[in-house]
């Protein structure tokens, strides 16, 4: 160890650490030593931020290994902190000790400063605070693997008396994790009669033999894990996160095991919500398990303890319950009675949005029923895409919510919902007008105007205004709105070549908002062929698309998008842009057979989207274009 009177003696000005000179580092460690609480914990935030970044270390971390160990003993607190911090620093994989870059990288030299001083370190072991005997562990088994075989053999023995006699369960379960990491073995401890024994010893059993998961280990998961230890410290593992981060990754490779799992937990209390993220998890790695961990959800609403969190758990159903052909009649019973006679909005409301995408007709009226003001701008939407056939009892009362000034977000999901409705949303031309001129979802109500409403000098007036907007995304929707209502091109296509000349925003989607003028757009062809080879994916996915639209010639399109196509949200688009043209490439059908028939999602749900989810578009058009081909 280096006590803080030798910290002069080290060229930290040569060194170097995440944010670049490592001068500061000897002021944040003599800022461990103080009395001041606040002050300490800020110079072991700002290590973790500059010696420590992001899973990085730098050539400044080593040096500080020794100075660290020694404010563990010497420092008048936060003693299970710095170790974690010791233990951060020497994170690394077992096989990168075994790799040409290990000599002279700075985790080599951590580790090599940390054996170096850990027999000083080893007094923690008998620490009375839990807390850091747990944190010093963690630090043994960073270098285990790489400490003399004497060390070694008389630290693990310490390990040993530790996990035999240590008074808090946890702490041994945290000796066994160490014992067997250092070539010893769990089987033993899976009979342990501590049950954080137990579960940690399944953690690693699973971990060494992968899926699928043997039952007993499955049945530890599921009677050991229900209640974790309500001291839990939240120290991570060397290469791992959280106990319970990692243990949720490892079920998440199993999803038999994981349903089993959370099943239990959630029948034991769903204590923190666990058994409900798990199942979440499910729906989010694997396609068709969407039944089941529904069912589970909805059996770990009645453990939700406020309004707060029964809403969450009532949006997270209603978010997976649109994926689903034919949701149970249970579970749409439940919500139905959840927005009938929830008294708090947030329940009630997000209850029957849930309802709506269940596609229960019961949803309508509860929604459209004045007197129990249970439906948003968002329900509303929701109601629009789900229902489009009662459009002559919507669109009165997303005229009457626009009229009465709704804006923002709010003003955006009543248009968005009067657009499911084709022509007959032109009845709220009115109210389109007015929001385009007063700003609100003016965007989207351009757009709308340009789709259904009726071409007259009082519309073309206020588009070919809004094309003189500052906000390019409207100056484009208003420019786009204008030429279908008037066949004028000139305002869409300066507007269009100044944007794409000046490389301002997101050339994508100004390429994408193109399309419609088809032909028209023409001039700017020169333009849109440069970018065919753009580097950004999407620039070269929407100037395709543009190219094929303006020519209506395939020829240029084709190989850029086949190229793109990807189990990716561009690959999607790109595999769209194909199907809307009509050609798929004789190439892309082994890629499409492994879109159609993983059992793994291979896209993730795009938040806020009240779409289908990305990765079930890209499997039934995968599944659709091999069928038609």
């Amino acid at each position: 160890m280096r006590s803080p009177a030798e910290l002069d003696d080290v060229p930290w000005h040569t060194l170097t650490h995440a944010y670049g000179s490592a001068e500061d580092v000897p002021e944040l460690i003599r800022a461990l030593y103080q009395d001041d609480q606040e002050t300490v914990d800020e110079a072991i935030y700002e290590l973790y931020g500059n010696i420590h970044h992001q899973g990085t270390v730098y050539p400044a971390s080593a040096p500080a290994v020794p100075f660290l160990a020694h404010a563990v003993r010497h420092a008048p607190g936060n003693r299970d902190h710095l170790l974690m911090l010791l233990a951060t620093l020497a994170d690394h994989a077992p096989g990168d000790i075994e790799s040409p870059h290990w000599p002279g990288s700075s985790v080599a030299a951590i580790c090599t400063e940390l054996a170096r001083v850990l027999p000083d370190l080893l007094p923690c072991l008998e620490d009375a605070d839990r807390g850091v005997r747990r944190a010093v562990l963690r630090v043994i088994a960073a270098v285990a693997g790489l400490l003399p075989a004497e060390l070694r053999a008389e630290v693990l023995a310490r390990v040993d008396v530790l996990y035999a006699t240590d008074p808090v369960a946890a702490v041994r379960a945290d000796a066994m994790v160490v014992r067997a990491r250092s070539g010893g073995s769990e089987a033993e401890a899976l009979e342990s009669p501590l049950p954080e024994v137990r579960l940690a010893a399944a953690v690693l059993a699973a971990e060494r033999s992968g899926p699928p998961y043997a039952p007993r280990l499955v049945e530890i998961l599921t009677e050991d894990g229900a209640d974790p230890d309500p001291g839990d410290d939240h120290f991570s593992w060397p290469g791992s996160t959280s106990q319970d981060q990692h243990l949720t990754e490892l079920l998440s490779q199993d999803p038999d095991a994981a349903l089993t799992v959370a099943a239990g937990w959630i029948a034991a209390g769903d204590t923190g919500s666990r058994g409900s993220w798990i199942a979440q998890q499910i729906m989010e790695t694997w396609r068709g398990r969407e039944p089941e961990a529904l069912d589970l959800l909805l059996a770990a609403l009645p453990h939700r303890g406020d309004a707060n969190t029964l809403a969450y758990g009532l949006s997270t159903i209603g978010r997976w319950i649109r994926h689903i052909p034919e949701p149970s009649a249970e579970l749409r019973e439940a919500l139905y009675e959840y927005a009938r006679t929830g008294q708090e909005e947030s329940v009630a409301g997000s209850a029957l949005l849930a309802l709506t995408h269940s596609r229960d007709p019961r949803a309508l009226d509860l929604a459209l029923d004045p007197a129990l003001h249970r439906s948003d701008a968002q329900t509303l939407q929701a109601v629009a895409q789900f229902f489009p056939e009662v459009g002559d009892r919507l669109i009165p009362a997303i005229r009457s919510a626009l009229a009465a000034g709704a804006a923002g977000n709010d003003a955006i999901h009543l248009v968005g919902a009067l657009e499911r409705f084709g022509p007959a949303a032109g009845q709220a031309q009115p109210e389109l007008l007015d929001c385009l001129r007063t700003g609100r979802g003016a965007i989207v109500a351009a757009r709308l105007l340009g789709l259904v409403g009726t071409p007259n000098p009082e519309t073309t007036t206020a588009l070919l205004k809004a094309v003189e907007s500052a906000d390019a995304s409207l100056s484009i929707a208003a420019a786009v709105a204008y030429h279908r209502h008037t066949g004028e091109a000139g305002p869409a296509l300066r507007t269009f070549e100044t944007l794409l000349a000046t490389a301002k925003g997101p050339a994508h989607w100004y390429l994408a908002c193109l399309t419609p003028l088809g032909g028209a757009a023409a001039p700017l062809l020169p333009t849109i062929e440069q970018l065919l080879t753009a580097r950004y994916d999407w620039t070269r996915m929407a100037a395709a698309e543009a190219h094929q639209a303006i020519t209506g010639s395939p020829d240029r399109a084709v190989p850029v998008l086949a190229e793109l196509v990807s189990a990716s949200p561009v690959g999607l688009s790109a595999l769209k842009a194909l199907a809307a043209i009509g050609e798929i490439p004789e190439d892309l059908r082994p890629t499409l057979r492994a879109f159609a028939f993983s059992p793994h999602r291979l896209l993730g749900d795009t938040p806020f989207s009240e779409e289908s989810h990305p990765d079930e578009e890209l499997r039934a058009l995968a599944w659709r274009l091999l069928t038609d081909g």
